[in-house]
Order: structure tokens, then sequence, then C-alpha cells
């Protein structure tokens, strides 16, 4: 399942890089809101990623990169979410999907659910063993992989919904 897309990698010295990227990090800031109204929302369904996939899809690595890094740190200073101690590695995350998104939409000119799920996947994957390596705690580190599914799966069907809507755009 493949769509024809539109998808740009715009510059940063575009303004649309930095209009975009703002509206990217809104959307990361008023979804793990929702999130969060569920008991273990954030760690379940992952909700800081979701806009970071879609922007870094869709507009390129510059907008990506703003998202993946400014969205985690807003949600921090604004909400307290998410905590300190975690903030390295979600930023860190979001930088590894934002790359592998990016990556993944330049080479294949297509929105497809094998890219997102190929760039679900990395960011994951490698994100663990930084993780591991940063926290030396095995169990801490596959966290995502115990009880994050759901918001992986969520990023897959939402995603691919949401950049196919904006396919043509």
């Amino acid at each position: 399942m493949a769509t024809t897309a539109k998808l740009y990698s715009l510059s940063l010295n575009n303004t649309r890089t930095y209009l975009f990227a703002t509206l990217f990090v809104l959307g990361n800031l008023l979804l793990p809101q929702l999130a969060h109204l569920v008991p273990q929302g954030g760690l379940i369904l992952l909700p800081i990623y979701f806009f970071t996939l879609v922007a870094a899809y869709k507009y390129g690595i510059h907008v990506g990169l703003l998202t993946a890094i400014l969205s985690p740190l807003a949600n921090h200073l604004l909400f307290g979410m998410p905590p300190a101690t975690m903030l390295p590695i979600i930023m860190i995350k979001s930088a590894i999907l934002a790359v592998a998104a990016s990556m993944v939409a330049k080479y294949s000119g297509k929105v497809s659910f094998f890219g997102i799920l190929l760039a679900i996947i990395a960011y994951q994957v490698i994100g663990t063993g930084i993780e591991w390596a940063m926290t030396r705690n095995f169990f801490i580190a596959v966290q995502d992989f115990r009880i994050g599914i759901p918001g992986m799966l969520l990023q897959l069907t939402a995603g691919y919904f949401v950049l196919k809507a904006l396919a043509k755009v």
C-alpha cells in the first residue's frame, strides 16, 4: 500500500521550515496532553513521536529535527513531562526518528506502510540500544517494546493515514 506523494526537503533558510516545525511542535504538545488522560498513556501511546514522524516524512530532515528536539524540550518546560531524567533519551529517539523518516521518504518518494514501519523500527531499535548503553538497564531500555506497542501501531496506522491525507499538499 503506497501513495505517491509530494514530499519536501525544506532548507533551514526557508521560513516555511520554521512555520511547519512550529505547527508540528504544537501538535506534539497537544497530543501528549490527551494521551496523559489515559493511565500510563504516555508510556503506552508514545505520543511525543507522532508529529515528528509526520513532519520528517512529509517535510524533510530539517523540519523533522526541529520538531524532534523542540517538542520534548517544550513539553518538559511547560508540563514537566517527560521528566528531566528521560529528556535526553526521548530527544535522541526523536532525532533518530526524524532522520529515519526523512531518509525513507527521500529514497522511496512515496507514503507506504512499509516505509513508515521501517522508520519506526529504526528509531526504536537504535534508540533502545542507546538507552541501554545510557541506563545500563536492559529492562528500562526495552520498555517501549514491552508496553509501547500500541503507540507504535498508532504511529504506523495514523501516521500512514495522515501522510496519505497530506500526500497531495
